[in-house]
């Protein structure tokens, strides 16, 4: 007996220690906990933060641009080699000031694929040896640069980035979806270490008493020595249950935390969920949201369109065509008020050409390689969807299984309970041996269990619902809806 007394000496200590200011959440609590604070939710929103501002880079790329370039001053002083009439070659020195001004905006054309720029410049030069100052300005330059049949980049982004917006605003809910789902298996993760030490706690009281009981029937010889020796070796198993559920609910709420973010030391205790969400889900309903909101689809929509664009791509690399137009005034002088004055003409019109005559099919093949792999892009795109698809209709069938499993793990836990509860009775009053006593016991501890698991199968699947549809059936709303990003 004094062995008895002191372990459980020793677990009061362990376990009060563990137990001190207990803090008492609900699977709601624990959910809004890990979307708010955890870790796994601050990377979602930078990733979401992070998309959005690549968005505003892309809007840009519209934009006109002003920008000032120049050099202010540029001094030069060096010896310059110089060649004289009669071929000799003198080196003189010079000593010289160049600078430049430049003032341009710039309007890429997204329809065509070039750009529009108006400029006006200025050019200053001192020739310091020779006490010569010159002054170059071009009051006002328009320049077209304009690639024909070539490929237009800003045309596909402007396709292809609003997709990836969208995308990225979709995967953000899906995460967050996806955070509950991981919370719901933390949550029930501690749930069952923290019942495993509730039945171990009160399965070694129960053995300490029952052992106690034996002992006396055993001297006054209404037992046996096998089984006062029986129920002695449980008791022996109960304190070897109860030091490991401890260490499993210490570890299990240690894991918790980490995932949650908490950095308290209040100790966790959870409440078992007394009720599921009523709804039901057509096949068809859950296919429509799907496709209607999953972010998957947005990207099957984008990778097609990239596919397509690595084609016109590699098509508009067979030969390229360069137009280059523009008309200025521009005037020069030894004073900067008179290069102002009387600007005259500045015109330019350049057609630049590359067409490979021999290429030894290097265009053919590069061709022929982004239609491969367009192809290949649009088989891998039907087989997800097939797989999609199929993945939303085994998960609507299996909520019905889920449904009906957790009712009868719920009926099982009160029958059992129910069930041992006269086994004990009827073991006091000496009508049940231990061995069913036992028989029962067990089975209690295991509906117990049961039903736990399926409440944590059960809630992890409707979190994967939620998911795949970025639907609420049970509150019937949507879970995302599309909004046009904050210019």
């Amino acid at each position: 007996m004094n062995k008895v007394i002191i372990f459980f000496t020793t677990l009061l200590i362990s376990v009060s220690g563990f137990c001190q200011d207990e803090v008492t959440y609900s699977l709601t609590d624990v959910i809004a906990m890990a979307r708010g604070q955890s870790p796994s939710s601050k990377q979602a929103e930078t990733r979401l933060e992070n998309r959005y501002w690549q968005y505003r880079l892309f809007r840009s790329n519209y934009n006109p641009q002003l920008a000032l370039q120049g050099n202010l001053p540029g001094y030069n002083r060096d010896f310059l080699s110089n060649r004289l009439d009669d071929g000799t070659i003198v080196f003189q020195d010079r000593e010289q000031l160049n600078s430049s001004l430049n003032l341009g905006l710039n309007q890429p054309l997204a329809w065509t694929g070039g750009n529009l720029s108006v400029n006006s410049s200025m050019n200053y030069f001192n020739d310091l040896n020779q006490d010569l100052t010159r002054f170059n300005t071009t009051a006002v330059n328009i320049r077209l640069d304009q690639p024909i049949f070539g490929f237009n980049d800003l045309k596909w982004d402007k396709r292809t980035e609003p997709l990836r917006y969208e995308e990225s605003q979709r995967s953000y809910v899906e995460e967050m979806e996806f955070i509950s789902r991981e919370a719901s298996g933390r949550f029930f993760d501690y749930l069952s270490a923290q019942i495993n030490f509730e039945i171990a706690q009160f399965n070694l009281l129960n053995n300490d008493t029952i052992y106690k009981i034996e002992q006396g029937r055993y001297n006054i010889g209404t037992t046996s020595k096998d089984k006062l020796l029986q129920v002695e070796l449980q008791l022996l198993r109960s304190k070897q249950d109860v030091s490991q559920a401890l260490l499993d609910l210490q570890t299990s709420s240690q894991q918790l935390r980490a995932y949650l973010g908490l950095n308290d030391s209040d100790t966790i205790f959870l409440n078992i969920p007394d009720g599921i969400p009523e709804f039901s889900i057509p096949i068809q309903d859950a296919l429509i949201y799907a496709k209607m909101n999953r972010s998957d689809y947005i990207a099957f929509e984008r990778q097609r369109i990239e596919a397509n664009r690595e084609v016109a791509e590699a098509r508009a690399q067979r030969f390229r065509v360069d137009l280059t137009a523009s008309f200025g005034l521009n005037s020069a002088s030894a004073d900067l008020e008179d290069a102002y004055l009387d600007p005259n003409d500045q015109q330019r019109l350049d057609v630049g050409l590359v067409i490979p005559i021999l290429d030894w099919g290097r265009n053919k093949a590069r061709m022929q390689t982004a239609l491969a792999n367009r192809d290949l892009t649009n088989y891998v795109i039907d087989q997800d969807l097939q797989n999609f698809e199929q993945e939303i209709i085994t998960l609507v069938r299996r909520f019905d299984v889920l449904r009906q499993q957790l009712e009868i793990s719920k009926k099982s836990d009160e029958v059992a309970a129910e069930r041992y509860n006269v086994a004990q009775n009827r073991y006091l009053t000496g009508k049940v041996d231990i061995t069913n006593l036992n028989i029962a016991l067990s089975e209690k501890d295991e509906a117990k269990r049961s039903y736990v698991s399926a409440l944590r199968e059960f809630w992890i699947a409707y979190f994967d619902l939620r998911r795949l549809t970025l639907y609420d059936f049970s509150e019937k709303n949507l879970l995302y809806k599309p909004e046009e990003p904050t210019q």
